[in-house]
């Protein structure tokens, strides 16, 4: 066991969380910053800003669907890597990651050849128009390119976290950041490169991240290491992988299949200017559940080793602390964007009648968001517990069983604002029956027999 293993079961919860989840967040926030910023350039564009940005927009569910794969990987991969770590069966923790390597190497050879293949017919399907298809193919035919920095970066960053070392993971994060906010305006506006620039720059950034994230894993300081005997794939192993990361998996892909149906059903019922307000309002919600994502994604290793070793009175402290400050942080993170609508869409538009949309339908879509913290923290609780049956249902309820449908119906009645209405509806249904869940099962859930039945 490592000194920084070891911590994760011995040293004071609140010391610990702090000092795992502090690194993770500022890693999500940053990394938040890769889309972010690009949006916020590209909305300034001077004279085709709107027409850019809702270009751009369209191409959310490509780039959603590239990173939901290596969920599959970073999310199901590194909780079974850390219960086994809590087990002392480090060579088993090795063929987890070897195993995760090899997935993300095929995911990546798949997403881009049928990305490159049905781009066109796919972008129309997201919402493009004939006045923003152009922008939405230049941006993602480059985007494309830096689908294997995407994948190693996204899906292998959760291993380092996995070992306690949660300050290199937001190194791996920040490098690429910071280089991705420098190049956006050299290449977008010194360059005149527009989406293009924002496009390379973002390519750019990730290989950075990917470059330092797998030269740690494959170096001395890494106590998982990427081992060529790990990389032959297991079929055990990797049904154990998928079968926990199918859930986040479906949560992030899910995204990517919502996009679809909001940005249609805008683009039908409203047009481009409605299409322009759901980036705005995707970008400022990723603002703030990003970094209550960072945090949960902090605790959950400490909470799966724990797990792993019996600790269960430490289990149950770390996952009620991490529950109580996601649903406080949500509310907080909520009522602002709610108060303060038209501050947050003047940081992507200089376009009045944009503005003026948001700051009508901003508070209604978020709304939902004032208790859907309770899910937040509840649904990492499972995933940190190897639960991937109920992680799954909570992923498949709230959007595919409740959004989707409501966003498809609700028009029907509402016109464009039924659009708007499905979402704080599908958030508060499905926050109260993942308490309703939490809290039938969690006591079974944290037990001798059910880690026994862990592979």
């Amino acid at each position: 066991m490592t000194d920084k293993e070891q911590r994760m079961a011995t040293e004071g919860i609140g010391r610990l969380m702090l000092s795992m989840a502090i690194p993770s967040v500022v890693a999500q926030v940053i990394n938040i910053l890769y889309n972010i910023v690009d949006r916020i350039y590209i909305g300034h564009i001077e004279g085709v800003g709107m027409e850019a940005l809702t270009g751009v927009g369209v191409t959310f569910p490509i780039i959603t669907l590239i990173s939901a794969f290596s969920a599959f990987v970073g999310a199901g991969g590194a909780p079974l890597a850390s219960i086994w770590l809590g087990k002392g069966d480090r060579k088993r923790a090795e063929k987890i990651l070897g195993n995760g390597v090899s997935l993300l190497l095929l995911f990546t050879i798949f997403l881009m050849l049928f990305f490159y293949l049905f781009q066109t017919p796919l972008l129309y399907l997201f919402g493009a128009s004939d006045a923003t298809i152009g922008y939405a193919s230049a941006y993602i035919n480059i985007y494309l390119l830096g689908t294997i920095f995407v994948e190693l970066a996204l899906g292998l960053n959760t291993f380092i976290i996995s070992q306690g070392q949660s300050k290199v993971a937001m190194a791996a994060v920040l490098i690429g950041a910071v280089a991705n906010i420098t190049l956006d305006p050299v290449f977008i506006f010194g360059l005149k490169m527009g989406v293009r620039g924002a496009a390379y720059a973002t390519v750019i950034s990730q290989a950075l991240s990917a470059l330092w994230t797998v030269g740690f894993l494959v170096g001395p300081k890494s106590s998982l290491t990427i081992r060529l005997w790990a990389l032959k794939p297991e079929l055990r192993t990797i049904g154990s992988v998928m079968a926990l990361g199918v859930s986040p998996f479906i949560m992030r892909a899910t995204e990517s299949l919502i996009s679809i149906v909001l940005n249609n059903g805008l683009q039908r019922y409203g047009g481009d200017i409605y299409v322009g307000s759901l980036t705005i309002m995707q970008s400022v919600m990723q603002m703030y559940s990003a970094p209550l994502g960072g945090f949960t994604q902090g605790v959950q290793p400490i909470i799966s080793y724990n797990f792993g070793a019996g600790n269960f009175d430490r289990v149950k402290k770390l996952y009620r602390w991490m529950i109580g400050i996601s649903f406080g942080a949500a509310a907080g993170a909520t009522l602002l964007t709610m108060i303060f609508p038209g501050f947050f869409a003047g940081m992507f538009t200089n376009d009045e009648n944009l503005v003026a949309l948001v700051q009508q339908v901003m508070p209604l879509f978020v709304c939902g968001m004032l208790v859907f913290g309770l899910q937040q923290g509840i649904q990492p609780t499972f995933l940190a517990l190897g639960q991937a049956k109920i992680s799954l249902f909570i992923a498949i309820f709230r959007k595919v069983i409740l959004l989707i449908p409501l966003a498809l119906i609700l028009p029907l009645k509402f016109g464009v604002m039924g659009i708007y209405y499905a979402e704080p509806i599908s958030d508060v249904t499905s926050a109260t029956v993942a308490t309703i869940l939490f809290l039938a099962n969690i006591k079974k859930i944290v037990s001798k027999e059910t880690l026994q039945k862990i592979v």
